[in-house]
C-alpha cells in the first residue's frame, strides 16, 4: 500500500503519473490559496486533480502558448515525472513538455517555377510545437492519448 493512496491529495503529484508521460488539454488556470501562499493551479479537461505549478512549469507552458494564461485554455501539454533538487534533497516532481508532434496525414508540398526550373519543397506543418527534449525512455504517443484513462484519476472510490 502506498501512502499517497491512503492520503489522497486534491492536487496532482508525480506518483499519480505512474511512470507514464500523459498528454492533457488545459481546462482552466487560476490562482488558489494554499496555506499562506497563492499558487497558479492548472486544471485539465476530463480530470479531477489540478497541477500546482512552480515557476519552471509555468514558464514552459508560457514558452509554448504565451504569457496570458487565458490563452492556455484548450491547449495540450505533456506531463512527466523527473528527478529534481528541492531544498537540498532529490525528489520526484512533475515537469511539462510540448505534446507529441502530430504530423498531418498528407505531407504538404509547394511548387515554384523560375527560369524553366520547377522546385518542389515540403512545407513544415503548422501544428508542430517546439521541442524541449524528451524524458529518457519516454513512450511514443498516439493521436487518441486524451481518450486514454488518465492514471491520476482516484482509484480508491
Amino acid at each position: 500500500m502506498q501512502l499517497h493512496d491512503v492520503f489522497p491529495s486534491n492536487y496532482l503529484k508525480a506518483p499519480d503519473l505512474r511512470g507514464r508521460d500523459v498528454t492533457v488539454a488545459i481546462a482552466d488556470a487560476k490562482i488558489e490559496k494554499l496555506g499562506d501562499d497563492r499558487k497558479l493551479v492548472i486544471y485539465f479537461q476530463g480530470k479531477e486533480k489540478g497541477l500546482v505549478t512552480n515557476k519552471t512549469n509555468a514558464s514552459r507552458i508560457a514558452m509554448l502558448y504565451g504569457d496570458d494564461t487565458d490563452g492556455w485554455i484548450g491547449k495540450e501539454i505533456t506531463l512527466y515525472a523527473d528527478w529534481v533538487d528541492f531544498q537540498g534533497k532529490t525528489v520526484e516532481a512533475i515537469r511539462i513538455k510540448p505534446p507529441p508532434q502530430r504530423e498531418p496525414s498528407q505531407p504538404q508540398y509547394s511548387e515554384r517555377r523560375s527560369s524553366g526550373v520547377t522546385t518542389i519543397t515540403r512545407e513544415r506543418p503548422q501544428n508542430v510545437q517546439p521541442s524541449m527534449g524528451n524524458a529518457p525512455g519516454a513512450p511514443a504517443h498516439g493521436p487518441n492519448d486524451l481518450d486514454d484513462p488518465i492514471p491520476f484519476a482516484p482509484e480508491w472510490r
